[in-house]
C-alpha cells in the first residue's frame, strides 16, 4: 500500500496555517482537479488528486482531527479508529468549504433558505430608465413611477389551486424542494425540477393566476431624484423589484437617470459649458454682456465684461456657477466659449461702410491684425521650403 503524503504538503500550506488559508488552498485544488474539468488520459490522475485534497481538507478543517494528526500523524486519524474512511462522514466539511461553487459550475442552485425545507429565493431586480432635464438634475425633483407589481389572486387567495382543490406534496422531493444528484463519487443538491423548489404540486391550477397564486398589476411609486444627479447614475429603491419565491425577499428597483439634451448648456461632471455669440463690434470694442446660469434654485443671468480685441474661441470661467453634484461639497464652474457672429443680409450702405473700415485696417498693417500677418509669414516660409 502506498504511503500517504503529508496533509499539509497535499494542500501546500504550513502547519501553522489559519483556517481560512486551509480552506482557500482546498478550493483552489478542488477547482483544478475536479473530475468534470479533467477528461481523457488525465482523468484518473486528476480524480486521485481531488480525493487526496478532499481527505486532507476534511482532516485539517476539523480541530479535533487536526490536533490528533499534528500529534500522531496519519496514525492519529486512522479511519479504522473511527469506523470508516474519510468519505464515510458525508459532505459536511466539503460543502462548507466550497459553498456555491459546485452549484454554479454544474447546475446546482442554492436558495436563501439554506438546508432543509423549501428553498427560498430572492426576487429579481428591476431596472427603469428615467429621462430628466438638466434643470431637474440640478435642483432635484419628486417623481411618480408606474412599475409592475403583484397582488394576491382573488380567486384562489394565493394558493394557486383551483377553488375546491388543494396543492399536494411533491412526490419527487418529498416536499423539501430539493433533490440530490449524483455526479461521479459525490452528490450535488439542486432545486427540484418538478415543483421548482416549492415542495408542492398543483394538480388543478387556478384559471385566473395559472397556479402562481398572484396576478401582475401596476403600482405608483414616489421617488425623490436628488439634486446634482448626473447622467448614468442609478437610484436604488429597496424591495420594489420582483417578489421572492417561497417567502423570499423581494428584489430591488434600480432607476437609471438619463439627461435630455439641453438647448444652452452641456454638462461635464459638475461643470457646465455654453457657447456665447457676440457681434464683431463687441469683440473689437469690448463691452458687457449677459450670460445664462442655472443658479442655486432657479435659472438666472449674470454679466461678464468682454475686453477690447476679444478673439473667437476665448473662454471665460465663472467659478461656482456650475452644478453641485450629489457627492460634491461645492458647485462646479461655468465655462463660456465666445463665438463671433458674422453679420448677414447687409444693406448697400452697410457694405460700403465695411469696405471703408477694411481699407483703413489694412493700412494700419500688423498692429490691427497680428494673427493674419503671422499666418502670412508662415505661408511664405512654407512655400519657400
Amino acid at each position: 500500500m502506498a504511503t500517504k503524503r503529508d496533509y499539509y504538503e497535499v494542500l501546500g500550506v504550513a502547519k501553522n496555517a489559519a483556517e481560512d488559508d486551509i480552506k482557500k488552498a482546498y478550493r483552489k485544488l478542488a477547482m483544478k482537479f475536479h473530475p468534470d474539468r479533467n477528461q481523457g488520459d488525465d482523468a484518473k490522475a486528476a480524480e486521485e488528486k481531488f480525493k487526496e485534497a478532499k481527505e486532507a481538507y476534511e482532516m485539517l478543517s476539523d480541530p479535533q482531527k487536526k490536533a490528533a494528526y499534528d500529534q500522531y500523524g496519519h496514525a492519529g486519524v486512522d479511519p479504522n479508529m473511527r469506523g470508516g474512511g474519510p468519505g464515510a462522514e458525508g459532505f459536511g466539511g466539503f460543502a462548507e468549504a466550497f459553498g456555491d461553487v459546485f452549484g454554479d459550475l454544474f447546475g446546482g442552485r442554492r436558495g436563501a433558505g439554506g438546508g432543509g425545507g423549501r428553498q427560498v429565493y430572492r426576487g429579481n431586480d428591476l431596472s427603469y430608465a428615467m429621462e430628466i432635464t438638466l434643470e431637474e438634475a440640478a435642483y432635484g425633483k419628486d417623481a411618480q413611477l408606474r412599475i409592475p407589481s403583484w397582488d394576491e389572486c382573488n380567486t384562489c387567495h394565493g394558493s394557486g389551486a383551483k377553488p375546491g382543490t388543494s396543492a399536494k406534496t411533491c412526490g419527487t422531493c418529498g416536499g423539501s424542494g430539493t433533490v440530490h444528484m449524483r455526479q461521479g463519487f459525490f452528490s450535488v443538491q439542486q432545486t427540484c425540477p418538478h415543483c421548482r423548489g416549492t415542495g408542492k404540486i398543483i394538480p388543478e391550477p387556478c384559471t385566473t393566476c395559472h397556479g402562481v397564486g398572484k396576478i401582475k398589476t401596476q403600482k405608483t411609486l414616489e421617488v425623490r431624484i436628488p439634486g446634482g444627479i448626473d447622467d448614468g447614475m442609478r437610484i436604488r429603491s429597496a424591495g420594489n423589484g420582483e417578489p421572492g419565491t417561497n417567502g423570499g425577499p423581494a428584489g430591488d428597483l434600480f432607476i437609471e437617470v438619463r439627461l435630455k439634451k439641453h438647448e444652452v448648456f452641456q454638462r461635464e461632471g459638475d461643470d457646465l459649458h455654453c457657447e456665447v455669440p457676440i457681434s464683431f463690434v463687441t469683440a473689437a470694442l469690448g463691452g458687457e454682456i449677459g450670460v445664462p446660469v442655472l443658479g442655486e434654485k432657479e435659472p438666472g443671468e449674470v454679466n461678464i465684461d468682454i475686453p477690447e480685441g476679444t478673439q473667437a474661441g476665448k473662454q471665460f470661467r465663472l467659478r461656482g456657477k456650475g452644478i453641485k453634484g450629489v457627492r460634491s461639497s461645492y458647485p462646479g464652474d461655468l465655462y463660456c466659449h465666445i463665438s463671433i457672429e458674422t453679420p448677414v443680409k447687409l444693406t448697400e450702405h452697410q457694405r460700403k461702410l465695411l469696405k471703408e473700415f477694411d481699407d483703413s485696417v489694412k493700412k494700419g498693417g500688423s498692429k490691427h491684425s497680428p494673427n493674419t500677418e503671422s499666418f502670412a509669414d508662415k505661408l511664405r516660409g512654407f512655400f519657400k521650403a
